[in-house]
């Protein structure tokens, strides 16, 4: 018969086993104290400054939110103001619209800021008072605030309102970087520069101009048709195509071409 093993442990391995596991407990204690030890001490050394950039982090997040949310409510309430403004225009009523933009061009910047400033100087050239409305458009056009295709109408109603008095040599410089194809006012642009160049005897370059002029589709069509008829008249032909553009002008190509032969001979 097999004897079963046995499992008891002698006095000297109950010894050992019971001061391993007192020394168990008591490195755990050590470890414990130590690690709270370590959190008092980082707590006292940078629990304040940590604290302190949570306030301020909570300061700032609470400021943003109050800045942001006051901008919102300024930009509704200018934008309101513009819209007031606007329709005491198309009512007629000038005085009562430039003293609007007025006031919303003091108090606001931007956009609307300097839609106002457009608007009164739209008024001021109604009311024949080129100077000023050249003051007021010179001042969107210089903004560092207002939006760039505003800033860039701004100039070219500035140096239209005031075309005669400036030297062809300015007009080119200032407008030359819009007159070009692609450019939102290259029409515009183009047209005032070309007259510059006409002035300054430069046929060829303004008949060019011209002739780009009508032949860009971008263009608005009574633009277009005036520059056809300068550069026909400076000697470039700016008709691409006869028949469309009889199309459009609303003669029939075989009326035009009957017309032509009816016409009488000497």
């Amino acid at each position: 018969m097999a004897l079963k093993p046995s499992n008891k442990k002698t006095p000297e391995e109950q010894k050992a086993d019971k001061l391993a596991a007192q020394d168990d407990v008591l490195m755990r204690e050590i470890d414990d104290a130590v690690r709270q030890d370590e959190f008092a001490r980082l707590a006292k050394t940078w629990g304040k400054p940590i604290l302190g950039l949570l306030v301020v982090a909570l300061v700032a997040f609470g400021g943003y939110l109050f800045w942001d949310a006051r901008q919102e409510a300024e930009m509704e309430k200018s934008s309101e103001n513009l819209v007031a403004a606007l329709d005491q225009y198309g009512a007629g009523n000038l005085d009562s619209a430039a003293e609007q933009a007025a006031a919303l061009a003091a108090e606001g910047e931007g956009g609307a800021a300097a839609a106002a400033l457009m608007l009164q100087a739209g008024i001021a050239l109604q009311n024949e008072k080129p100077q000023e409305a050249e003051q007021l458009f010179g001042q969107v056009a210089t903004s560092d605030t207002a939006p760039p295709a505003l800033r860039d109408l701004a100039l070219i109603r500035q140096i239209a309102a005031t075309y005669d008095r400036r030297e062809p040599e300015e007009v080119i410089a200032r407008l030359g970087p819009l007159a070009v194809p692609g450019n939102p006012f290259f029409g515009s642009a183009g047209e005032m520069v070309a007259m510059a160049y006409m002035e300054q005897g430069e046929r060829q370059k303004a008949g060019t101009l011209f002739g780009e002029i009508a032949k860009n589709e971008d263009v608005p069509e009574t633009l277009r048709s005036r520059a056809r008829q300068m550069a026909g008249l400076l000697g470039v032909d700016a008709i691409e195509d006869v028949d469309e553009l009889l199309e459009e002008q609303g003669v029939a190509p075989d009326d035009a071409a009957s017309g032509a032969e009816a016409a009488p001979t000497e």
